[in-house]
């Protein structure tokens, strides 16, 4: 059955007039806030789409064919070893091309016939692919090894001495290797796309997680070329002053000597910057194939420089080339064994008076950046030919290699120099090379432009797979096709990287920059560590030399890097992380990638399920789940899935908006043929619980009819303790004006159900005009307390009070007694009940005696009167037209197919009550915001019609009511 239809019978809808109910229209204001959505397309409109293509064969000769369709069963006619499952592509083609990530059309259901086309042309060339010595082992090491090698680390070690400089490297070169363990573990576990650790983190912590670590680590590489950029331009100006086109001159005081020295000018090193940077652009430009053959050109001569250098120390003698060389000596290496920290001025030379002092933590801040560069191979990862055997060979490779290279650096430059040579000398290395400095200059120059150029060829390619990716529309301009060079993005890094440039001085950023990927190395260790400690089923890394402790302690030791280099730029980076995660939770869209924290949170809820049991759940611990009926027993436009004003009160019974509801709609018909109308129709309620902001989820059942629908929702819904406990509908108020005989048996049906199913009710009455969040209510919340609920009543009161729109009303408690009952000891009672519950709440009790007072005016009296002889009249000409048809049929008393047993003066009764109660009603609540009465269980044996009747008397003339019925447990308790 559709929205559109009616739900209690086929007849067609027509309003008429009556002063109670007003059906949700087309122009409702409900309705037309809802006008914008996208209902989700039907499963009649999937069907129409279906294409029918042949399914392309060659024959033995390598000509193309086609399968000719006979009206076979499947809409083909050959043999098939396989007949009983017949003869599709979808296993072999669709299945598998699925899994990759290609966009296949798949087919609407099961029973819908498609051939689906297969082309068998030749394959599409595909680009220049780079294997692991070019595409990742070049890369990370000429990123790992720059100009903090050649012009840094032999004074680290004059400060540091041999021990703590062995200790330092160690240290950092850890991190990097269990980074490297990490990347490698999350590499191999599947097909990987262009982006590498933003890939590798967004897929496993989140689009959020991996979009703010993305853009964080594109800015450190970016920042990074401009470092490298004005490392190779300094030490060029060095090697050669005359290429200056300014001069700059600073006065160095010797006692009372003031000496003149020519100094490099920053604006020498903005130009040649920025020349350099455009060249370096051009390079990129180039694309792959450029990028190929220039590698080898910067990195040939870097591991020549390093060759160079190790032949100086092994012929280096005592003051040749220079005074304080010793070449190697056991008497050097005991000398620089030991730490020697000093205070240095701004060029780092020992001065007593110096204002900058050296530390452990001060050189970790110094040497740490010429250990990163692990993820200038990963940073490539759309253009490698096999990701999951490249990225970790060729990174753990560059890893150790540089790793080696720095350890067995520390034992030869401690041994070669004295102290003072160590820590005065910034080129040592230069001094002490063979045959002669300009091959270290020129080393020195190279191993900084190879370093730009993987830093500019790597940050344009993660920018634009963090725009493929689609979770910032800002980022779109640099989106790019597969295949494609990321050109736009290439140009927003070369702006950046000169811009830094022209800076001149980046000594404030550059531990940011270091604080950049020190985060990635991070996010990479928690990704690894997170998935491996899960372990979900596709977890399945071929790296097996990993394990999330080791995962963990990287990122641990990550962690401690940075507050040692940093608190205030670690909490600066950590800041900035954040705000673009704020960012992106609340601009970005959503990626359903199946993240580790998606993973989490299902294995945390299957345990918190099994702890939960199926044990009764304590008062204390008793949480509302609504399950919202969302067939409205009349007509809704079609775009609207369920009554706009539901959603609202279903948020009511939560506190503070947490909770989950459930909203439920029956389909009538074959689930085999409705299958996919019920997948259009939960897509399409589900896209209606998110725009009303309500915390649920959405279900759609088929069934032949309503009440086969519900009772199978009702025992079925929810596993173990987490399953709905209040079921909420609409109260029918149509019914009679349109003369729906169906909606009377249907109705005392679900209430039934509901209390052998042991669920609480909820019937709203006033649907309609129930208040919205921006609709402030005032007045009072009366409750007509008459039989015991468990609590159910009062917590709700007390739930509705926590809502803006009803934080400005009191409660008021209306208690029904016995005529001989103590009023004033109940009343007692009831008080220091509410007092224990921490509720407030005015009590007023009603004695069965003083509902026949005649209230002044008696304008209530009358109105229920007038009600009352209504409902008598039209209950007994039902009762008289089912007893004359079982007369002349000769059958007992039947009524909704059943038998009944119908006491007039029984029904009578029960019509007295109903009319006194809606009297009192009246008389103390008609002015209240919302009223709460217990709900009176249908009475055994008597017709369905009769019980309407009943509950049409109790809710006359009330604008707003909510009938409530418990379910014999307590959800409210006095103790803490």
């Amino acid at each position: 059955m559709n929205n559109g239809d009616l739900e209690g019978g086929e007849e067609a809808f027509h309003v008429k007039g009556g002063r109670k109910y007003s059906p949700v229209g087309a122009h409702d204001r409900a309705v037309l806030e809802m006008s914008s959505m996208d209902p989700g397309s039907s499963s009649s409109e999937s069907k129409s789409s279906i294409r029918k293509i042949k399914v392309g064969t060659q024959d033995s000769d390598g000509r193309e064919g086609s399968i000719p369709d006979n009206g076979g069963a499947n809409g083909l006619n050959r043999e098939h070893k396989l007949e009983l499952f017949g003869f599709d592509s979808l296993v072999n083609i669709l299945g598998l091309k699925s899994m990759t990530g290609e966009q296949i059309p798949a087919p609407s259901s099961p029973r819908d016939i498609e051939d689906v086309s297969i082309t068998n042309g030749h394959p599409k060339p595909s680009d220049v692919k780079m294997g692991t010595i070019m595409g990742v082992f070049v890369p990370c090491f000429q990123s790992i090894l720059g100009i903090i090698y050649y012009i840094r680390f032999s004074w680290i070690i004059g400060m540091g001495g041999i021990g703590e400089s062995l200790l330092l490297v160690s240290f950092c070169g850890l991190c990097t290797f269990l980074t490297t363990l990490s990347l490698s573990a999350i590499a191999t576990n599947g097909a990987m796309k262009g982006g590498g650790p933003y890939y590798l983190i967004g897929r496993a912590l989140g689009p959020e997680v991996g979009v703010s670590i993305g853009l964080c680590f594109f800015l450190g590489n970016a920042v990074a070329g401009a470092l490298y950029v004005l490392g190779a331009v300094e030490t060029f100006l060095k090697a050669l002053p005359s290429a200056g086109i300014f001069t700059e001159t600073t006065t160095k005081v010797n006692g009372t000597i003031s000496e003149p020295i020519q100094s490099i000018s920053t604006h020498d090193l903005q130009i040649y910057g920025i020349v350099v940077t455009i060249i370096l652009c051009i390079i990129v430009f180039g694309g792959v194939k450029m990028i190929n053959r220039v590698a080898p050109a910067f990195l040939v001569p870097v591991l020549f420089s390093v060759f160079c250098i190790f032949i100086g120390v092994l012929l280096a003698k005592k003051d040749d080339p220079e005074p304080g060389v010793t070449g190697l000596s056991l008497e050097s290496f005991k000398n620089n064994w030991s730490s020697d920290y000093q205070n240095t001025n701004n060029a780092g030379i020992p001065d007593a008076e110096g204002k900058v002092h050296w530390n452990f933590n001060a050189l970790v801040g110094l040497f740490f950046p010429a250990v990163t560069g692990i993820m200038a191979g990963s940073n490539r990862s759309a253009s490698l030919k096999d990701t999951q055997r490249s990225i970790p060979i060729g990174t753990l490779a560059a890893t150790l290699a540089t790793t080696g290279l720095y350890l067995v650096s520390v034992f030869l430059f401690g041994a070669v120099a004295t102290r003072d040579k160590l820590l005065t000398d910034r080129l040592l290395t230069a001094t002490i090379a063979w045959p002669f400095p300009a091959i270290i200059h020129v080393g020195i120059i190279l191993s900084t432009l190879g370093a730009a150029l993987q830093s500019l060829t790597g940050a344009p390619r993660l920018l634009a797979a963090i725009a493929n990716d689609d979770i910032l529309p800002v980022l779109n301009y640099f989106r790019v096709a597969d295949g494609s060079e990321p050109h736009i993005a290439t140009l927003f890094t070369a702006i950046i990287c000169m811009g830094c440039v022209i800076i001149g001085n980046l000594d404030l950023i550059t531990p940011t920059v270091t604080m950049f990927f020190l985060l990635c190395y991070s996010g990479v260790n928690l990704s690894c560590f997170l998935l491996d400690l899960l372990d979900a089923p596709s977890w399945r890394p071929r790296w097996k030399f990993h394990h999330w402790s080791l995962s963990l302690l990287g990122a641990s030791i990550c962690v401690v890097i940075m507050f040692l280099i940093s608190w205030s730029f670690t909490v600066v980076s950590l800041a900035l992380a954040s705000l673009i995660y704020y960012y992106v939770s609340i601009k970005g869209k959503a990626g359903d990638w199946g993240d580790g924290f998606k993973s989490a949170y299902f294995q945390l809820a299957l345990r918190s399920l099994r702890s939960l049991g199926a044990n009764q759940v304590h008062p204390k611990n008793w949480y509302p789940i609504p399950l919202v009926f969302c067939r409205p027993w009349g007509k809704l436009p079609e775009n609207v899935p369920c009554h706009p004003k539901l959603a609202d009160f279903a948020n009511c019974m939560k506190k503070k908006g947490r909770g989950m509801s459930i909203f439920v709609n029956i389909l009538d018909g074959d689930y085999h043929e409705c299958a996919e109308d019920a997948k259009a129709a939960c897509k399409q309620l589900d896209t209606y619980i998110n725009y009303k902001n309500c915390e649920g989820v959405a279900e759609i059942v088929v069934a032949p009819n309503m009440t086969e629908g519900f009772r199978g929702i009702v025992q079925t819904m929810g596993l173990g303790n987490l399953k709905p406990n209040i079921v909420v509908m609409r109260y029918p108020e149509i019914w009679r004006r349109e003369n729906l005989k169906e909606i009377p048996a249907r109705f005392v049906g679900i209430i039934n159900d509901c209390i052998v199913a042991n669920k609480a009710v909820v019937i709203v009455k006033g649907l309609d005009e129930w208040p919205n969040e921006y609709q402030r209510q005032y007045g009072s919340i009366d409750l007509y307390w008459i039989v015991r609920d468990g609590g159910l009543m009062l917590l709700l009161s007390q739930l509705l009070l926590t809502k803006e729109s009803f934080e400005s009303c009191k409660i008021q408690v209306f208690c029904i007694a016995e005529e001989d009952s103590d009023a004033e000891g109940l009343k007692a009672d009831v008080k220091k009940f509410l007092y224990d519950l921490r509720m407030q709440a005015e009590v007023i009790v009603i004695t069965i005696k003083s509902w026949d007072v005649q209230p002044e005016g008696g304008s209530q009296q009358d109105e229920s009167l007038e009600a009352f002889t209504a409902a008598q009249q039209r209950v007994a000409g039902y009762l008289a037209e089912i007893k004359t048809a079982a007369k002349k049929e000769g059958t007992p008393l039947m009524a909704d197919g059943k038998p009944v047993v119908v006491d007039e003066q029984q029904a009578e009764k029960f019509l007295y009550t109903t009319l006194k109660l809606n009297s009192t009603i009246l008389r103390y609540s008609r002015m209240a915001a919302v009223v709460l009465v217990s709900l009176p269980p249908p009475p055994v044996s008597h017709p369905a019609y009769c019980y309407m009747e009943y509950m049409d008397l109790l809710v006359e003339n009330v604008p707003r009511l909510l009938m409530v019925r418990g379910y014999r447990r307590d959800v409210v308790t006095l103790f803490t």
